[in-house]
């Protein structure tokens, strides 16, 4: 009998669902996607909405060009472009995304790049002028520290590779 196979945690949005800020998904077309989901093994869910944000939403970004990980430590917020701060609700989120995440079994976690939640290798860096550094966002933080394997949306192809090595175990 095969062991089960590890179960993947996706940002929702990659899955097309309308949870970005502005209301839209941002669906990932790749042969995976469509093969995880025929196993059974992607688990879609937005942490901004379960940090209790509506959808759509003010963009946001974490501040002073800090990252995810400074947010958890308590030493940068995450505003609002009305300048409204939110920082409770993507640590809220975020850690629901967490329990979910281990609760499903996922021992990795597909998201989204660029957002102040799900960012793993690149975030916005507050001033929202569209400018990028490198860094990673709450929840990407919060399910790195958990031991969940982290990958952005643009690292499936690592992500595969990673799968099929476990497989191939």
């Amino acid at each position: 009998m095969s062991e089960p196979r590890s179960k993947i945690f996706i940002s929702a949005c990659l899955l097309g669902r309308p949870v970005r800020y502005d209301g839209k998904g941002k669906r990932l077309d790749h042969p995976a996607i469509a093969r995880w989901q025929a196993e059974g093994r992607l688990v879609g869910f937005c942490p901004e909405q379960a940090g209790g944000m509506p959808t759509p939403r003010p963009p946001a970004e974490i501040e002073d060009g800090m990252s995810g990980a400074d947010v958890t430590a308590g030493r940068a917020r995450v505003v609002e472009i009305t300048g409204g701060d939110v920082t409770l609700q993507f640590l809220e989120g975020g850690r629901k995304a967490v329990e979910f995440a281990r609760a499903q079994g996922c021992a990795y976690a597909l998201l989204i790049d660029g957002s102040p939640s799900c960012g793993s290798g690149f975030i916005y860096d507050g001033s929202f002028a569209g400018r990028r550094h490198v860094g990673n966002g709450v929840t990407a933080a919060l399910m790195q520290d958990a031991g969940i394997a982290v990958f952005s949306d643009r690292e499936i192809e690592a992500l595969v590779a990673r799968l099929d090595t476990e497989t191939a175990a």
